[in-house]
C-alpha cells in the first residue's frame, strides 16, 4: 500500500493518542477507524465532508480509494483479518454506486426488532474476530437507520518466546509490588534503542513477530502520560526523531528503563537483557466523544442529513460511533482485535452549504505504551497503554531471571 496511506493512518492514530486521559490500561485502532471515516467522507458534503478531510488527511474525493487500497493490504498480511459490514433498515434507499466501493463487504438488512438486529451485528463481530470481540460496540434503537461497521483481528507468534518469571520494581508506580514478569536476553543488541523526542528521551524495544507483525514497547520519561509517549513512539516511527540503536548506546543509563554496562562474562558476545510486564488490556471508546481528532463534529448534528453520497432517501447523520479493542501481550505471542461501527439515523431535510476543504538491560517494569506494526508498511495496527501490571500469585514455578536465550 501507498506511503501516503500508511502516513495518513499513522497521524490519525497520533491524534487520537493525543486525546487519550492519563491513568488506566487502553488500547485503540486507528486502523479500524480510519477506512470507515473515508467511505463516509466520500458519501458527505457540506462542513462534515471538510471535517472528515482533516482527520483523513487526504482529500475526500480520494479517500475511498485509498481505504480500497488499505483494506486490500490488510487482507494481505499474514496474522491479520480485516472485515467490512453495512446493514440496512428496508426503508433506506441505499445508493447502490456506493455500496458497490465497500469492498467485499457484508450487505444486510438490520433485524425487524432491536434484539434481532443486536444478534445479528454480535454474531458478525465474534466471527470477524475470532471471537475476541463478542459484540458489537454500537447501540441500535428504532432510530437507527444504518450501520456501518469494521472488524480487525491480529495475531503473530513470537520469534522466540520468553521466560516466565516475576518481579518487584524498586522504584515507579509498580514499587514494591511482587508482579508477574517476562524475561528474555539476546545477543542482538539494536532490538532497542533511544530517541530524544519531543516528550524527553524515549526508549523503544521490538518483538519481533513470525508473521511480519511486531511489537514496539514504549517507555518514556516517569511523568509522560499515555498520550505523550504513543505520540512520541509514532514520531519515532515515522522518521521524526532518529533513534540510537543499543550497539551505540553509552555506558550509564543512556533512556528510560535502560542500564548500559561493561561485566565479566565467559562468552565473548554483548547481550541485551529484557524485563518486561506481560498485559491483558481492553477498552471501548466513543467516538463521538472524539470529535474533533476523527472529524466528526458536524457529521453529528441531526438538523440536516450530511451524506447524501449514501443514500436518496432519508438523509442521514451519524446517531452513535463507538470501538471496542482489546490487547493480550504473553510469554509466546501477542493477540489483538478492534470492531469499530457507525450508527446513522435520518436527520432533517438535506441544505446543501458551501464548505472548506554491550549489556544493555531494558526493564519495562513502569506504566509503558505499546505499538503493533506491520513490519514492511510500517502501518500501526493498535496502540495502547499498560497501566496496572499483573499481580504475581504465589505458586510452584520454576523460573531463572539469569537463565540464557539467544534469540539469533
Amino acid at each position: 500500500m501507498r506511503g501516503s496511506t500508511v502516513g495518513a493512518v499513522n497521524r490519525l492514530t497520533a491524534r487520537w493518542a493525543g486525546a487519550l486521559p492519563d491513568g488506566r490500561d487502553t488500547v485503540l485502532s486507528a486502523a479500524g477507524v480510519w477506512p470507515l471515516l473515508a467511505f463516509l467522507a466520500d458519501a458527505a458534503d457540506g462542513p462534515a465532508r471538510g471535517e472528515l478531510e482533516d482527520a483523513l488527511g487526504l482529500p475526500a474525493g480520494t479517500a475511498a480509494d485509498a481505504a480500497r487500497e488499505l483494506l486490500a493490504g490488510l487482507g494481505r498480511m499474514r496474522g491479520v483479518d480485516s472485515a467490512i459490514g453495512l446493514w440496512t433498515r428496508p426503508r433506506v434507499a441505499l445508493r447502490e454506486d456506493w455500496a458497490a466501493g465497500l469492498p467485499e463487504a457484508t450487505l444486510e438488512r438490520l433485524g425487524e426488532d432491536d434484539a434481532e438486529s443486536k444478534r445479528l451485528l454480535d454474531a458478525w463481530a465474534a466471527k470477524h474476530t475470532g471471537g475476541l470481540i463478542p459484540a458489537m460496540p454500537v447501540l441500535i434503537d428504532e432510530d437507527t437507520e444504518l450501520v456501518l461497521a469494521s472488524a480487525q483481528a491480529v495475531r503473530t507468534t513470537w520469534l522466540r518466546p520468553f521466560l516466565d518469571g516475576r518481579m518487584r520494581p524498586a522504584h515507579g508506580p509498580w514499587a514494591d509490588r511482587e508482579l508477574v514478569a517476562l524475561y528474555r536476553t539476546t545477543q542482538l543488541l539494536d532490538r532497542v534503542g533511544v530517541a530524544e523526542t519531543d516528550a524527553g528521551p524515549l526508549t523503544v524495544l521490538k518483538v519481533l513477530g513470525d508473521t511480519g507483525v511486531d511489537v514496539h514497547l514504549l517507555l518514556g520519561p516517569e511523568e509522560a502520560g499515555a498520550g505523550t509517549v504513543l505520540k512520541a513512539g509514532l514520531d519515532v516511527l515515522a522518521g521524526t526523531f532518529r533513534s540510537v540503536p543499543g550497539h551505540l548506546l553509552p555506558l550509564g543509563e543512556p533512556g528510560p528503563g535502560l542500564t548500559v554496562r561493561n561485566e565479566r562474562s565467559s562468552s565473548r558476545a554483548s547481550y541485551l537483557w529484557v524485563r518486561t510486564s506481560p498485559f491483558s488490556v481492553e477498552a471501548t471508546h466513543d467516538l463521538t466523544e472524539l470529535h474533533e481528532p476523527l472529524g466528526l463534529g458536524t457529521a453529528r448534528d441531526p438538523g440536516r442529513g450530511h451524506f447524501p453520497g449514501i443514500a436518496d432517501h432519508p438523509p442521514l447523520y451519524v446517531q452513535g460511533a463507538r470501538q471496542a479493542a482489546m490487547a493480550r501481550f504473553g510469554a509466546k505471542g501477542f493477540e489483538a482485535a478492534a470492531v469499530t461501527a457507525f450508527g446513522m439515523a435520518a436527520g432533517a431535510g438535506v441544505v446543501r452549504e458551501p464548505y472548506v476543504v554491550r549489556r544493555v538491560g531494558a526493564a519495562f517494569d513502569r506504566p509503558f505504551g505499546f505499538l503493533t506494526v506491520h513490519r514492511t508498511s510500517r502501518l500501526v495496527l493498535t496502540a495502547g497503554w499498560v497501566h496496572d501490571p499483573v499481580p504475581y500469585v504465589h505458586q510452584d514455578v520454576d523460573w531463572d531471571e539469569d537463565e540464557d536465550w539467544n534469540e539469533d
